[in-house]
């Protein structure tokens, strides 16, 4: 079973000398536009936004990022590929008693290609990782446990799910590909790096052994509006000056759609608004949900027309505000 080359940046559209902030504001872009709660085309939006997000899982954190640039633009033109520094170097082969056995995932939301190089869990070093329950010498042996990593939507967080995942293997005896797909329930308020377990979908056992376990390790899949802190949540929103000094209501991204905000009057730049439970789920506190912080943004206009300017030099002759120094 090949790997199929991302080009990452060509994804994002972004240069490979793209600066950070670009491949943030390029993420963002792309991911309200392919987002499948605004997309018409479900199916193909749905297939868009993980290529989006897999790319700025890698992309979007200089590390993955550095990695990902070691590999070199020729591999996808055959030529060999090196796993990067400090990644798992392929933690695809599963052995065992019985030799290798060489597995891929479906339904998890990332590409065997990141799975390969970037994977977090390596797919393997679960409880049952080099482990083998065998009795007598030539006995059934356990199977090895299997990881992988599963990206989780804040939406998922928030409501739970059920994912339909697949493994695809080779029979390392008969070299056919097998392939078993079952369902994997997400639960409601699961944390980034949780795994979740799978009895009995790990490798299969040998001279009759039980098959070892699947562990899936979470990772949240990254927001074009919202940031994750613990189980609060962040945004941004941007006000005109006028606004800020005499108050508005503003609409702001929400987990489950645009909020309407109160800004008061005379609101400075920075500050931030606290919306109470309207973050992710907090199962194990007495309050069931995080909260939601605003931060604003007051947006100078970029240029003045004849009646703005008059306006502007009216406020001046009358206002009694000056800046206080820090």
């Amino acid at each position: 079973m090949g790997l199929e080359f991302k080009d990452y940046y060509a994804i994002l559209g972004v240069p490979r000398t793209a600066s950070q902030d670009e491949i943030k504001k390029a993420f963002r872009s792309l991911a309200r536009i392919h987002h499948p709660d605004v997309s018409r085309d479900k199916k193909g939006s749905e297939d868009k936004f993980k290529e989006i997000n897999e790319a700025y899982e890698v992309l979007g954190t200089p590390e993955n990022r550095s990695k990902y640039d070691t590999l070199g633009a020729d591999w996808k033109r055959g030529a060999p590929a090196q796993p990067p520094p400090g990644s798992n170097g392929g933690g695809r082969r599963n052995r065992g008693p019985s030799g290798g056995q060489e597995f891929n995932f479906g339904g998890t939301g990332f590409s065997d290609f990141f799975e390969h190089f970037f994977s977090q869990s390596g797919r393997r070093g679960g409880p049952g990782f080099d482990r083998y329950d065998s009795g007598d010498a030539g006995g059934p042996s356990r199977g090895q446990d299997l990881e992988g990593d599963l990206a989780v939507s804040l939406n998922e967080v928030l409501e739970g799910s059920v994912r339909s995942v697949s493994v695809k293997s080779t029979n390392p005896q008969t070299g056919q590909v097998e392939t078993e797909t079952f369902k994997v329930r997400v639960p409601i308020g699961v944390k980034e790096g949780q795994r979740i377990r799978v009895t009995g979908k790990g490798s299969s056992g040998f001279g009759g052994g039980k098959a070892g376990d699947l562990y899936l390790s979470v990772r949240l899949s990254p927001h074009p509006d919202l940031e994750v802190d613990g189980n609060d949540l962040h945004t941004e929103v941007l006000i005109a000056p006028w606004e800020a000094a005499l108050g508005a209501t503003v609409s702001v991204a929400g987990l489950e759609g645009a909020l309407q905000l109160k800004v008061p009057t005379t609101t400075a730049n920075g500050q931030q608004m606290r919306v109470r439970g309207r973050g992710l789920p907090r199962l194990e506190a007495p309050v069931e949900r995080g909260d939601l912080y605003v931060r604003v943004r007051v947006e100078m206009p970029h240029e003045l027309n004849e009646d703005e300017r008059t306006a502007w030099q009216a406020l001046a002759a009358v206002s009694k505000f000056r800046p206080r120094e820090t």
